[in-house]
C-alpha cells in the first residue's frame, strides 16, 4: 500500500480551484457551435486495447461511492492506492471514455500525488479534451497554465484541445488567437487542427477566417487540394445525414 497518499483525502487542487461550479458553463459565450472535433475518441497514448479486471473493478467503485464522500474516500485509500501505475492511469482513461468528469478530475489529483508521477503531456491534454467537451471553458485554461508550470511545453494536440474548448463555448476569437499563439510557439497546425478550425469557421458563418485557414493550410499540409476536398465532403456527408 502507498503510504501517506490518501492519509486525508480531499478533493481539491491546492494550486487551482479546479473542481468549482464543476455543472455550471462558462457565462461568457454567447452563441453555441457545435465541434465534431474527429470521427471517433481518440485513445490517450498510455491506454490499453483491453483493461484488467482491476482497472474494471476499480471503475465500478468509484461509480458506486460517487454520491458519499466517506465512501470515495474509502475506494481511493483501498482499491486505488493498490493499483499498478499501468491500471491507474487505464482507471482514468475509462474514466475519460464514460464522461465521468468528477471522478477523472478526482484520480488525476491522485495519480499527481503518485511516488512516480512525472509530468505528463498527453495526460493533460486529454484533460483538456475532457473539460472542453463538458464546456468548461476556465477550467480547461487552467489547466494550460498548469501543464506550463509543470515544466511542460504546449504541442500541437495541446493548442488544438484548446480550440477545440473555446470553439464547443461560441468562443471563436479565442480559437483564433490559440492558432496564432501556436504558429508564434513553432508548433506547426496540423490536418486535426484545420479540420476543427475550418469546419467550425464555415458553421459559424465565419467565410472569410475560413478561407485564411485555408490558404494557410497549402503551408503545413501535404496534398492540401485534397485535403480540402476531404472537408468539404465530410461537411456534406453530415448535411446530408441530417437531412
Amino acid at each position: 500500500m502507498k503510504s501517506g497518499v490518501m492519509g486525508s483525502l480531499e478533493f481539491q487542487f491546492p494550486q487551482l480551484g479546479f473542481l468549482r461550479n464543476l455543472s455550471k458553463p462558462h457565462p461568457r459565450c454567447s452563441s453555441m457551435v457545435t465541434c465534431g472535433l474527429r470521427g471517433g475518441p481518440r485513445k490517450p497514448l498510455w491506454r490499453k486495447s483491453v483493461l484488467s479486471s482491476e482497472t474494471i473493478q476499480a471503475v465500478h467503485s468509484l461509480k458506486l461511492a460517487k454520491s458519499s464522500t466517506s465512501r470515495l474516500q474509502q475506494v481511493f485509500s483501498g482499491r486505488l492506492s493498490r493499483l499498478l501505475k499501468a491500471d491507474l492511469l487505464d482507471t482514468l482513461a475509462e474514466l475519460h471514455r464514460q464522461n465521468e468528469l468528477d471522478l477523472a478530475l478526482k484520480v488525476f489529483q491522485f495519480v499527481r500525488k503518485e511516488e512516480w508521477y512525472q509530468p505528463d503531456l498527453p495526460l493533460y491534454c486529454d484533460m483538456i479534451l475532457l473539460l472542453g467537451k463538458n464546456k468548461l471553458i476556465d477550467m480547461a485554461e487552467e489547466f494550460f497554465s498548469e501543464l506550463k508550470k509543470e515544466g511542460l511545453q504546449p504541442n500541437t494536440r495541446a493548442f488544438a484541445e484548446m480550440m477545440g474548448a473555446y470553439i464547443r463555448v461560441g468562443m471563436i476569437e479565442k480559437a483564433m488567437e490559440t492558432y496564432e499563439l501556436m504558429k508564434a510557439s513553432g508548433c506547426a497546425p496540423d490536418r486535426l487542427t484545420f479540420m476543427i478550425l475550418i469546419r467550425n469557421l464555415e458553421k459559424a458563418g465565419k467565410e472569410d477566417l475560413a478561407a485564411m485557414v485555408k490558404k494557410e493550410c497549402v503551408e503545413y499540409v501535404d496534398s492540401p487540394e485534397r485535403f480540402l476536398e476531404e472537408v468539404e465532403q465530410h461537411q456534406k456527408r453530415k448535411l446530408l445525414n441530417f437531412a
